[in-house]
């Protein structure tokens, strides 16, 4: 058994109604818990499949609302950073390249951890390539934040691509450029769980429940036209 999943079990025998979720879970994990707990909600960009009851925002829509604010501003190379295996954004990438007859070009897909460090990364690998995107869609927005810090530091003055990202973090406008993003809708999705949660405690349904929010883009200065070349530095 998981480490986390035996401290829990003992913090919570007999003491927990109902779980929480939140972020994604492993199959086999959620399969652990639904052993131990019978009322579960899970708050996630990606579905369980009706395994437990849940509340989505859902990644692959995010990813697609994204790529084509990128694509409507005149991008065509548009690179793509985080996770790929098992990971609706990345889905939704792809079909929005598909969707606009616009090739998935394999150097352009940056396969990484979502986190500032891995976004740091991720930039340095990008700014090596031959052929540089002007659009990049980042799955998150600390990770686009660690990939501003490194073209601040690097001093690419004459590569200045659009970076849109998810999540619309309070970070996210404290950044110069101010990150263009996709917000999730956090508040109304934690209420909605909860309420799910004790309808369920309370008999109120027994089948596997779903409500699905939509993501809403947030518009700031981290994107332009891809015949533009409006930024002069990237300060953090």
């Amino acid at each position: 058994m998981y480490p986390a999943l035996q401290i829990m079990y003992k913090e919570t025998e007999g003491r927990a109604d109902g779980l929480v979720i939140i972020e994604k879970c492993n199959i086999d994990v959620l399969k652990r818990w639904q052993g131990k707990y019978k009322n579960i909600v899970s708050i996630n960009r990606n579905s369980t499949n009706y395994e437990v009851d849940e509340v989505i925002c859902d990644g692959k829509k995010i990813a697609i609302k994204a790529v084509e604010y990128l694509i409507s501003l005149g991008h065509e190379q548009i690179a793509y950073v985080g996770e790929c295996r098992n990971e609706t954004r990345y889905k939704g990438y792809v079909e929005a390249l598909n969707n606009h007859n616009i090739d998935v070009v394999c150097e352009l897909i940056i396969e990484t951890k979502q986190t500032e460090v891995e976004g740091f990364e991720a930039m340095k690998k990008i700014s090596k390539l031959d052929e540089l995107p002007t659009g990049i869609y980042c799955v998150n927005d600390i990770t686009e934040i660690g990939m501003l810090k490194y073209l601040n530091k690097a001093k690419m003055r004459r590569y200045m691509p659009s970076i849109i990202s998810s999540d619309d973090i309070e970070e996210a406008q404290f950044t110069n450029p101010m990150l263009t993003t996709i917000r999730l809708p956090r508040d109304e999705m934690g209420r909605l769980a909860i309420s799910i949660l004790l309808d369920r405690i309370r008999g109120g349904h027994t089948s596997a429940a779903r409500i699905e929010l939509e993501g809403k883009l947030i518009v700031r200065n981290s994107c332009m036209a891809a015949s533009e070349n409006a930024w002069s530095d990237y300060v953090i």
